[in-house]
């Protein structure tokens, strides 16, 4: 991630975190900054979508991993000009539903977007995670989490797939961007 960028990206403690934690090839993979107009970077996903979701029970346990499947719909629509959308999530599995809200905010002095999700459980927000989208159209964000109690890197990844299908894939690293584990896997496919 190019530092400037990242600076620019993030409140500066965070920035200071993400950059001494980050290992220098995850340094220089993030998208770069542009003078482009970035505030429609999730047109693509407008509409409603299939989605089937991978949720890891036990992240960053020493405990075998133990995946959970749910399946359900998410709808996307753009507020405020395109400088922000919504997201509602609604899956269901066998252990029960997962509601969510995600706001996604587009910054235009930076050019870059915040991303916050809610789950309808707690009524609150997660820390924000920050990035935007590489010239191929691939979303990379970062920020931090907790996870039982310990402080962690989250690391946030849209992949469109084709015109009807999007991956996304949270990752933690408990040790300061050496490695990382996905915990939420899902894929939306247009319907």
């Amino acid at each position: 991630m190019n530092r400037s960028l990242l600076r620019r990206l993030v409140p500066a403690a965070l920035a200071g975190l993400l950059l001494a934690a980050l290992p220098a090839a995850a340094q220089t993979s993030a998208p770069a900054a542009s003078t482009r107009d970035g505030s429609h970077d999730f047109d693509f996903e407008l509409g409603t979508w299939t989605t089937s979701l991978r949720y890891l029970a036990n992240p960053l346990s020493p405990d075998p991993d133990r995946w959970i499947d749910y399946r359900g719909t998410s709808i996307v629509r753009a507020v405020m000009d395109g400088q922000a959308n919504l997201v509602e999530l609604d899956v269901a599995g066998a252990p029960g539903r997962i509601r969510g809200l995600s706001l996604r905010l587009y910054n235009p002095q930076t050019r870059q977007w915040n991303l916050n999700f809610a789950n309808m459980r707690s009524g609150q927000l997660t820390t924000p995670v920050f990035g935007g989208f590489d010239a191929a159209g691939r979303g990379l964000f970062y920020g931090q989490d907790n996870v039982d109690g310990r402080v962690v890197l989250v690391r946030f990844v849209i992949t469109p797939e084709g015109r009807d299908t999007i991956r996304f894939v949270q990752s933690y690293s408990a040790d300061a961007g050496a490695s990382w584990q996905d915990n939420w896997i899902a894929v939306d496919r247009r319907r």
